[in-house]
């Protein structure tokens, strides 16, 4: 398949590039950080629905636009360019793709059609220590005589403060790994906010006894591990292309600095040490393009190899990622540090994004073992 996107996902692009332009510029961002960390612009949130970003990935049969991963990668690489804060990766990639892969049919025909006209938002509930691993999993799911009783406690929970309804990945009696639906308001789930280095709001869930019924169970029995693994490496490939566009962006803000910064008399982006530098990141960005726009269409096509690019995607973007504001960075000096130019917002986002859902080492590893290394 031709590593390019078709004529409609460009207009998708295009027009997702345009609308975050206009409507989502890196000073919301700061805005919002300087209001006392509010996690995104509700107004915004609503007009992304109303651009039917929220539909995109979800079938036909519940209305949605069924236009698949690779539409929506476009608009989460814009996304990542202009650091817009929204509830879509939350909402959409996580849940909706939970739900999606489930056989629940109850579940789907109530949530999906509330999680694309925005009225609900979800939030995923997995990690449970300060690393990730997931089969790590302490949090129960014990039979009741209506259903289950879940306890135990999740970390770093993306939006997890303005969720309806939480995804518990939890192990039933049987020892698999579960997911349910749990109501954010119901009775035994107490819940803390953090504040992360990208200004971003996660949250710690303690689930005390929390009753769900059984058909509150978005997983068939023997079917966690396998729909665990779909939302981990659709979790992971959607990164990668928020991601790319952090790089993308951050390279381009550099050069520009590059072009006009003066010293001792001179442009320094006549420098040839800061020239190859410069062309070290142009050449890792464009393997970067590649490997993002193949791991999107496996997921669209259900490649039998959907772990090995979800893996190699995480993995080269986190490497890059680093790479790329790191350099943007020291080539910036000290202002790059200050709140006077934006560079080093992206340099925190990627900090962030190189740890959810496994990092460069722990996605390296995944690798290699697939290939049986």
């Amino acid at each position: 398949m031709a590593l390019i996107i078709t004529e409609e996902q460009k207009l998708l692009k295009d027009s997702a590039a345009e609308f975050l332009a206009m409507n989502a510029p890196v000073e919301q961002f700061r805005d919002l950080r300087d209001s006392n960390y509010k996690p995104f612009n509700e107004n915004l949130w609503k007009q992304i629905v109303d651009m039917g970003w929220t539909s995109l990935t979800i079938s036909e049969e519940f209305d949605g636009l069924d236009f698949g991963f690779v539409g929506l990668g476009q608009v989460l690489e814009e996304m990542g360019k202009t650091l817009t804060k929204a509830p879509l990766f939350s909402s959409i990639v996580l849940g909706a793709t939970a739900l999606s892969n489930s056989s629940n049919q109850k579940l789907k025909e109530t949530w999906l059609p509330m999680l694309m006209d925005g009225s609900k938002r979800i939030a995923f509930a997995q990690d449970e220590h300060n690393y990730f691993d997931p089969t790590a999993i302490v949090t129960s799911a014990k039979k009741s005589s209506d259903g289950f009783l879940i306890s135990g406690k999740k970390t770093m929970i993306i939006d997890g403060a303005g969720a309806d309804t939480f995804v518990v990945v939890a192990r039933t009696d049987e020892g698999e790994p579960a997911l349910f639906m749990v109501n954010s308001s119901a009775k035994g789930v107490s819940l803390t906010s953090e504040i992360l280095l990208d200004a971003g709001t996660y949250a710690s869930v303690t689930f005390d006894n929390v009753e769900v019924t059984a058909n509150d169970r978005i997983s068939d029995v023997g079917n966690g591990t396998v729909l665990l693994n779909q939302i981990l490496n659709t979790a992971s490939i959607c990164l990668a292309s928020e991601m790319l566009g952090i790089v993308k962006e951050a390279f381009s803000q550099t050069v520009e600095y590059l072009k006009e910064r003066e010293q001792f008399g001179k442009r320094i982006g006549s420098y040839q040490a800061l020239q190859h530098r410069a062309a070290i990141m142009f050449s890792e960005i464009e393997l970067c393009k590649s490997i993002v726009i193949t791991a999107l269409q496996a997921l669209d096509n259900g490649a039998d190899n959907l772990d090995e690019l979800a893996s190699l995607a995480k993995a080269k973007l986190g490497k890059t990622i680093k790479l790329v504001t790191n350099e943007a960075m020291q080539m910036h000096g000290g202002i790059g540090v200050t709140d006077d130019v934006n560079i080093g917002f992206y340099f925190k986002r990627a900090r962030v994004l190189q740890r959810l859902f496994g990092d460069y080492n722990f996605h390296l590893d995944r690798y290699a073992r697939y290939h049986k290394y």
